[in-house]
């Protein structure tokens, strides 16, 4: 095994939000050198890691320059140019994701086909080189309202979504290359976060559930354990290990799914990377799920996945008529609060639904948590001076 701790082997990492800056915690820990590339100066991992960055993660020199300088590369963001990892890939530095893995994820389109190719259960969907030719498939009956609407590519956090319930909803769409998805009336949206390391061992979290901001698109709470039966949630575990072990995936992969009204798992989409859903695992999981991708890229034994506690994560976003430098109101308030912890990210501007930060809630029982959960909801404004 090679040493990583206290040496002059180097970590890359594409991206410097605040996954990274999460991801830095474990580094830090572990005392592993790392290099952070981003495209912002104010990037909230730059003041964690030991080298940073400022360059473009979708151009192909400023990527390959920084990945010839790592002995293992890897993502905090889908969006990066592939190009530069594949090459990198064959000059023999080691990056997970793979390239081939990111090329499939980026493109929604691509990623529905490799659901289809490999026998993973995925809503149906059509897909179309410009959002145009959507209207040509309604006249013509091959679709019909209402249905979702998905940028095929730089979609994130709810922008590149859209529910199509009239005619006049494709007006405001960009003309870009696209799927359009049957809307499943599910029951619950639900992630599993599968841990796989090179050797191919592979463990997967608890099922978690997702609740969604209906505006917004943006999850407001995720609750673990998911309230569904013990059946349900062991087909969601065995969906998501096909998944990764289909990806050949090494790393974390975060499997978002439906629970449609007559039990079937869907996968809605992936992301090969620690995640929203699993950021209650800091307080409430024996390995955080940034420690897990730390171990799965570094082909370390992976980390025990179990809950210490239940757990409610609370997304901060900023309120909708806000922008310009982050107030929290009422930070102090919610700190008063059994077992409330809160995530600052470190970005000093905020604006309508950007991800500021998130807040976790403990507690031995999950109905008491989910209560306490929406109290910080009703407490805590991320507004502007």
């Amino acid at each position: 095994m090679m040493n990583y701790f206290s040496t002059d082997f180097k970590l890359g990492i594409l991206g410097g939000g605040q996954l990274g800056k999460m991801l830095l915690y474990e580094t830090r820990k572990y005392d592993i050198y790392t290099c952070v590339l981003d495209a912002s100066s104010e990037a909230p991992a730059r003041l964690a890691c030991d080298e940073f960055h400022q360059g473009d993660l979708m151009d192909f020199d400023t990527v390959y320059t920084f990945g010839k300088n790592v002995n293992v590369l890897t993502i905090e963001i889908e969006n990066v140019n592939v190009d530069a990892l594949e090459k990198l890939e064959d000059e023999g530095i080691v990056v997970y994701p793979s390239s081939k893995t990111l090329k499939t994820i980026q493109n929604k389109a691509n990623q529905k086909l490799f659901y289809v190719d490999h026998n993973i259960p995925t809503a149906p969907f059509s897909r179309f080189a410009y959002t145009s030719e959507i209207e040509d498939a309604i006249s013509h009956g091959g679709i019909s309202y209402p249905f979702v609407w998905k940028s095929a590519r730089f979609g994130y956090d709810g922008m590149g979504v859209k529910i199509i319930k009239r005619y006049t909803d494709l007006d405001e769409l960009p003309n870009v290359e696209c799927i359009t998805e049957a809307l499943i009336p599910f029951k619950n949206e639900l992630a599993v976060i599968v841990a796989r390391n090179n050797a191919g061992d592979l463990k997967t979290y608890p099922v978690v559930e997702m609740e969604f901001h209906p505006e917004a698109n943006q999850v407001e709470y995720v609750l673990c354990p998911a309230r569904i039966p013990d059946d349900i949630a062991r087909k969601a575990e065995l969906v998501a290990l096909k998944t990764a072990s289909a990806f050949k995936h090494v790393g974390l992969l975060a499997v978002e799914m439906f629970l449609t009204q007559d039990d079937e798992i869907l996968v809605n989409e992936v992301a090969p990377r620690p995640h929203n859903s699993g950021h209650y695992s800091i307080e409430a999981s024996y390995t955080t799920q940034f420690e897990q991708h730390l171990r799965a890229i570094l082909n370390l034994p992976l980390g025990e996945t179990q809950s210490k506690v239940s757990a409610v994560m609370v997304n901060l976003v900023g309120a909708e008529d806000y922008s310009g430098n982050v107030v929290y109101k009422n930070i102090d308030k919610i700190m008063a609060m059994e077992g409330v912890v809160p995530h600052i990210y470190g970005k000093k501007q905020t604006r309508p639904f950007r991800k500021m930060g998130h807040v976790t809630i403990i507690n031995k029982e999950l109905s008491q948590a989910r209560q306490i959960a929406a109290k910080v909801k009703r407490t805590i404004e991320v507004i502007s001076e």
